[in-house]
């Protein structure tokens, strides 16, 4: 195992092809869910140059407009330029609605038994992690980059960047020592602009106010801090793209990594966005970090990876694996039996404990669609996700 090395991870905006695809998906999910918390719904979404086309089938009572949703997302992004925009965009839809066999169930009044007698309908390997390198208890890259993307999009929505399109990308690559955090390796940012006033914006002038405006507000509460070795990039291989689907088309899926942990820890090859609870490869993947982040919160690890396979018809996973990295009190497989013991692993039961069929009501706006955007997980400016509770960790130390 490495103990020095250099690892770099990278985020996306909202405005991001993938990203817009993935938050009209998840967008998608909320509405049915809001109408009908016990909706079964599995929807996927492709955009490029004034077009959209979007995928759904449901099994569902609640009435959709997908259209009319896609449209929102699309104009709450920001795109408005002439090749591509809210008001213009032709949608294309293909809606199916399927029948199930499942009776709808509400997992918080069932028995333990019954719990039982709810297997998952899908074959899949999820992981989840979790560290001391930052508050999220995530990996610094990814975190770092999340948080640059984030800030990418507010200059352009409070106008302090105001020509910046929807579009961007940030990379941010950390040196390890002893596999702890050491130093900024490098900085990558690539801003798209609109074409309107683009000729005003040299790249001088978009370096400098990125560098002002986005990285050093980042940065300046980091304990570790960019150095005179840092190697900061701005738009400097494509300056003044454009950037959005006219340039490059977009699908929902495709950013697993950065739904998760920048690549530093594995992840399914599973899309987390689209997919209603009932879906084993979306919500183990928040089971998964909920208890690798109680392991660490317990101190019994400062790296814990979690594995769960879960096999078709069965409830709960057929295996359940830990790796601490050599960080672990205890042995990997002491953990992983505190963690089984500790833990529901079943879809209903973690469906049940994390109420996932009902947060999109409760949550103002929705739940899924802010997932969408800026990872699934150490979302700490979502206010305590279920899946970030580090409630187990006391049982964990007994």
């Amino acid at each position: 195992m490495k103990r020095d090395f250099m690892f770099t991870s990278e985020s996306v905006t909202e405005g991001h092809p993938d990203k817009l695809c993935d938050q009209i998906s998840d967008a998608i999910v909320d509405d049915f869910l809001r109408q009908d918390p016990f909706s079964k719904v599995i929807t996927e979404c492709a955009v490029s140059t004034a077009i959209v086309f979007i995928s759904t089938r449901f099994a569902s009572e609640a009435t959709v407009d997908l259209a009319k949703t896609a449209r929102n997302v699309i104009d709450r992004v920001g795109y408005d330029q002439p090749d591509f925009n809210a008001k213009t965009c032709s949608i294309l839809t293909n809606i199916q609605e399927i029948t199930t066999d499942d009776r709808a169930v509400d997992e918080r009044t069932l028995s333990d038994a019954a719990i039982e007698q709810i297997p998952v309908r899908d074959q899949v390997t999820v992981f989840g992690f979790a560290c001391t390198q930052t508050d999220a208890f995530m990996p610094l890259p990814i975190w770092l980059a999340h948080q640059l993307a984030k800030r990418l999009t507010a200059v352009r929505l409070n106008h302090t960047m105001p020509y910046l399109a929807p579009d961007g990308k940030t990379q941010v690559g950390v040196e390890y020592h002893d596999r702890k955090p050491y130093r900024i390796h490098s900085i990558t940012i690539l801003a798209s602009q609109n074409k309107i006033n683009t000729h005003e914006i040299s790249l001088k002038q978009l370096q400098e106010e990125i560098q002002e405006y986005v990285i050093d507000p980042i940065f300046q509460t980091e304990e570790i801090q960019p150095d005179h070795k840092t190697r900061i990039f701005i738009d400097s291989d494509d300056p003044f793209a454009i950037g959005g689907p006219s340039i490059h088309a977009g699908l929902t899926g495709r950013k697993t990594a950065i739904d998760t942990y920048g690549e530093y820890a594995r992840h399914s090859g599973a899309a987390l966005s689209g997919k209603d609870p009932s879906r084993i490869d979306r919500v183990g993947a928040y089971a998964a970090r909920y208890a690798a982040k109680n392991v660490v919160a317990a101190g019994l690890a400062e790296e814990c990876e979690v594995q769960l396979s879960y096999s078709v018809g069965l409830a709960r996973p057929v295996s359940i694996q830990v790796e601490t990295f050599g960080t672990g009190k205890l042995p990997d497989d002491a953990i992983a039996t505190l963690l089984e013991q500790q833990m529901d692993f079943r879809l209903g039961g973690i469906i049940r404990q994390f109420n996932l069929r009902f947060l999109p009501f409760l949550t103002k706006g929705g739940l899924y669609q802010k997932l969408a955007a800026y990872g699934h997980v150490g979302r700490l400016d979502l206010g305590l996700l279920p899946w970030e509770a580090t409630d187990k960790a006391k049982a964990l130390c007994q």
